[in-house]
């Protein structure tokens, strides 16, 4: 079984009605977003597409936004 990361990133998941696809959003990091047939597939495609997010910041010395807080 394949571990996966638990982000504390919020990630919006919406059903795409165009693409028949669920898209996953993470508002916190600009462009970060990615899709799955299923709202579970989107949900770990979201985890995987944050740490490359990070990463790739991280590389090129930018820096990188925190989580921000939407629930009280």
């Amino acid at each position: 079984m394949e571990a996966v990361r638990v982000s504390k990133h919020e990630i919006v998941v919406v059903w795409s009605e165009r693409d028949h696809v669920f898209i996953a959003d993470v508002p916190d990091l600009p462009g970060c977003r990615t899709h799955g047939t299923t709202r579970a597939d989107a949900l770990r495609n979201a985890e995987e597409a944050i740490a490359l997010w990070i990463e790739t910041a991280k590389e090129f010395g930018d820096p990188v936004p925190g989580p921000t807080a939407r629930v009280p």
